[in-house]
């Protein structure tokens, strides 16, 4: 069975478990942005606090925060002083930048428990912002002293003392952070990033070299140190550090901005020019950092206080949306994507990523219309026209008329064309639009050009990426599978996929098929029940074991599987036949 892969490169810096750092509650629900009040969202309130408290309880289970914030904050009315209450609303108004609220119950929760983490680290960023930099270190270090190292309140110590303009207490500080690869590279990426924000030009280089030779393949650490060698007037090293990362993330935005400007002569702008921008970058790094350990909540905190501290920190921006695409929040993150500005070089990302938002909350035409506004105001671009491309394949798949959806495949693979066109010197990564193009041509029922697609596709894939040579491979031989040709040729192709990536039930599925193909339907059975154990709401997997439960005799077992995969969302092609067998068996 046939799957198609995604990839999105990663922003962040920590490597750290956010666990570790940052102890919420269990209260059962993500995080998503509230409207401020004044926007007069219009909730159902109930009329007694049990009632409100349940309703959040249950917004917070369906991960709608806004929801969630409004009625903790109406059942906080009726019981001012509980304490569980207090602490989850506190959560939820932070989450939702609603600072002042936020700041507030932290302060009532610090009189009960001085030693509450978060509600320390709130006011210390809160007395940050405000120049209060004595009264945000005492926050800071009392909570410093409750783990070993706490990397956010040494870090962010560290940062008020650059902000009253004592660098050399800063780095003492910072110095604090060693033992581990990990702390060792925190240490010297924000010693670095200290320097330049105190004009200490070769220091910043020195450290940011240490880091960079720590780990060289993570961006912010790249980024830090290519525009402070252009700030130094190095464009030559500073291209040769943005092209060894091109040569791992080909389509990185950042980079490609940066090796285009250093390419025009131009000096990259230095990586930040105050505290607050380093404070915030600190609470960034730790954001990202959960995102990609998928520890939601924490990771909304973090980058709720880097935004309250620096509203222009724009990679924090991209990174909230990211999350809240993640957790399906989509309205939130295409709302703070409209906020990432036209002179910034991240807007195309930015755009793109709100097509996507758009497409899954079945708003594809409005998707359509700002990818084509972006296309005009921008020139052709290759990635406008992979994001078109992609929207038009989904809609394709959505679509219930077959020739309506053929018709989508078609208009989405000739958006691939444009980008393949638009992409030539991109050879690395022409074989996956390749693999996407061949997958519309065989969808629209385009065989031969699929075919010689997928074909090329195989031939270009790197071997560095074996999960997509694997799909590829499986897309191919399952097509000839289930047009019953090549069915040799489509062994070797799949006995080599599951060599690659032997635990995904999509490939198992397909050698399973191509044994029911051969009449080997023992064979088929034992591998579609693997494939099953890995997918088991696949409606196509279901199907296939269906057929080959039939085959030997099962036939209870077989209409059940049936069954199973008419209730699986099947294609509508797919579910014509399933009902057809659920009611008459095989012929």
């Amino acid at each position: 069975m046939p799957s198609l892969i995604f990839e999105k490169a990663s922003r962040g810096l920590a490597t750290v478990a956010l666990s570790s750092l940052l102890l919420l509650p269990s209260i059962g629900w993500a995080n998503s942005p509230e409207p401020k009040q004044e926007e007069h969202i219009n909730y159902r309130l109930a009329f007694s606090f049990e009632g409100n408290y349940l309703a959040a309880y249950v917004a917070g289970l369906s991960r709608d925060t806004a929801a969630a914030a409004t009625y903790y904050r109406e059942a906080l009315r009726d019981d001012p002083n509980n304490k569980m209450l207090g602490e989850r609303a506190f959560i939820a108004f932070l989450t939702n930048d609603n600072m002042a609220e936020a700041f507030q119950l932290a302060e009532q929760i610090l009189k009960r428990d001085k030693n509450n983490g978060l509600a320390r680290l709130a006011i210390g960023v809160r007395d940050f912002r405000a120049k209060e930099y004595k009264a945000s270190r005492t926050r800071f270090a009392s909570q410093a002293k409750q783990t070993n190292p706490d990397i956010a309140n040494i870090l962010m110590t560290a940062w008020s003392w650059i902000a009253e303009g004592n660098y050399a207490k800063a780095q003492s500080t910072v110095a604090q952070l060693k033992g581990t690869r990990g702390l060792d590279v925190f240490r010297d990426y924000h010693a670095g990033l200290m320097a330049l924000a105190a004009g200490k030009k070769d220091d910043a280089e020195r450290f940011l070299k240490t880091a960079y030779e720590l780990d060289s393949r993570t961006l912010r650490i790249v980024e830090a140190y290519g525009r402070t060698l252009s700030q130094s007037g190095n464009n030559a090293r500073a291209t040769s550090v943005f092209e060894s990362f091109k040569k791992i993330a080909p389509m990185q935005t950042t980079v490609r901005w940066a090796l285009k400007e250093l390419k025009d002569n131009k000096t990259l702008p230095a990586m930040l020019h105050s505290a607050n921008e380093g404070a915030s970058e600190v609470l960034y790094s730790l954001g990202s950092a959960g995102s990609m350990q998928g520890e939601e909540l924490p990771a909304v905190v973090y980058l709720r206080l880097a935004l309250y501290l620096d509203p222009q920190n724009m990679m924090a921006k991209i990174a909230l949306a990211d999350n809240y695409e993640r957790i399906q929040q989509l309205d939130q993150s295409v709302e703070i994507l409209k906020t990432i500005p036209k002179d910034s070089f991240l807007y195309t990302d930015a755009v793109i990523q709100r097509a996507y938002g758009l497409e899954q909350l079945d708003r594809a035409p409005e998707a359509e219309a700002i990818l084509a506004e972006l296309n005009t105001s921008n020139g052709k671009n290759a990635e406008v026209a992979l994001a078109l491309g992609s929207i038009l394949r989904v809609r394709g798949a959505k679509e219930k008329d077959p020739e309506k959806s053929k018709q989508f495949y078609l208009a989405s693979a000739e958006s691939y064309t444009k980008a393949l066109d638009l992409m030539k010197d991109e050879e690395r990564n022409n074989w996956y639009i390749l693999f996407l193009r061949g997958t519309c041509y065989e969808r629209a029922k385009k065989w031969d050009k699929a075919e010689a697609d997928l074909k090329q596709s195989l031939a270009l894939a790197p071997d560095d990426q074996p999960q997509g040579r694997a799909q590829v491979m499986n897309y191919l031989a399952y097509s000839w599978v289930d047009s019953n040709t090549n069915i040799d040729e489509a062994f070797k192709l799949l006995q080599g996929a599951i060599e690659l990536s032997p635990r995904d039930g999509m490939i198992i599925d397909s050698l399973g098929w191509a044994y029911y193909r051969l009449g080997r339907y023992d064979d088929a059975v034992r591998e579609l029940e693997k494939a099953i154990e890995y997918k088991p709401g696949d409606p196509t997997i279901n199907d296939h074991l269906g057929d080959a439960y039939w085959k030997v005799g099962r036939k209870t077992e077989a209409v059940f599987q049936w069954n199973h995969a008419r209730d699986s969302n099947p294609e509508p092609e797919d579910l014509e036949k399933i009902l057809k067998k659920i009611k008459d068996g095989l012929r």
